[in-house]
């Protein structure tokens, strides 16, 4: 028998947003109009364009939209210089989903949560902080923190200033790394706005971002008195194959695919220092 998740579906590109000068974000809908796959938040999927490659994308997307999934992606290297050449309705390959994903109806369930992300580290919390969104009832308050180089790399802005803002019981905190013109937020990198805002720990931190970013904030909600089994993050830039065959994303006696790309960050510190 066939795994699904081994398949290539035929795909469609519907839509192309562009975020900021080297993120787009593509809209992906099955060819024949059928449903693609279901996923949670925290999942990734494979894109394949025939002669550029494939490569691992965290959806973007909600679980709770219907319909397609969408991928935030920064340009970086021949796969995604293609990607960002696309137009709207060429076709694509996907198949998914793989990883595991963020406790979103277990361990989050009911509490209070701080959402720490940096550049392009947003896209994997996206679909998280939708579906916590769509549940809204089912959660506590809210904090978002997210920071990058420059007010045009903020991914999404327009989305996050006319909804997230806007959303009850939700604070959203801004951050750019340096002074620019047209800029009146908070400038300095996250680690410091972070201890800055001295939330309280009585949350769960989910973050993601450049891996130097991961290890200052996690320093930082250590000594904000925060415990360690009260953060997550999500190493899926490990990911290759996606089941545990190619051997590229193992750490110790865990593969990032299987075991992960979720982690809670006292079993990260169970993992030899590899990443």
């Amino acid at each position: 028998m066939i795994n699904d998740t081994l398949t290539p579906r035929l795909a469609v590109v519907t839509q192309i947003r562009t975020e900021t000068p080297d993120v787009k974000t593509f809209r992906v809908e099955s060819a024949d109009g059928t449903p693609l796959f279901d996923h949670m938040p925290g999942q990734c999927a494979m894109l394949t364009l025939p002669g550029a490659g494939e490569a691992m994308f965290s959806i973007t997307s909600s679980p709770t939209v219907g319909g397609y999934k969408e991928f935030s992606i920064k340009r970086c290297g021949r796969l995604t210089d293609a990607l960002h050449a696309m137009e709207p309705g060429q076709q694509i390959g996907i198949r998914g989903p793989y990883g595991k994903p963020f406790p979103v109806d277990t361990e989050f369930r009911g509490k209070n949560l701080l959402f720490i992300a940096g550049g392009i580290g947003l896209a994997p919390l996206h679909s998280v902080i939708e579906y916590v969104r769509a549940h809204r009832e089912a959660y506590g308050h809210i904090d978002i923190l997210y920071g990058s180089r420059s007010a045009a790399d903020l991914v999404d802005l327009d989305r996050i200033q006319n909804e997230w803002m806007q959303e009850r019981d939700t604070g959203v905190y801004l951050t750019i790394d340096r002074p620019q013109d047209g800029w009146d937020g908070h400038v300095g990198f996250v680690p410091a706005y972070l201890k800055e805002l001295a939330f309280k720990p009585d949350c769960t931190a989910i973050i993601c971002g450049p891996p130097i970013m991961i290890k200052f904030v996690l320093a930082a909600l250590i000594e904000m008195g925060f415990d360690k089994t009260q953060v997550y993050t999500t190493l899926e830039l490990k990911m290759k194959c996606g089941v545990g065959k190619c051997g590229r994303c193992n750490i110790g006696s865990k593969f990032v695919c299987k075991d992960g790309p979720v982690f809670r960050c006292d079993e990260i510190d169970e993992l030899p220092n590899e990443y």
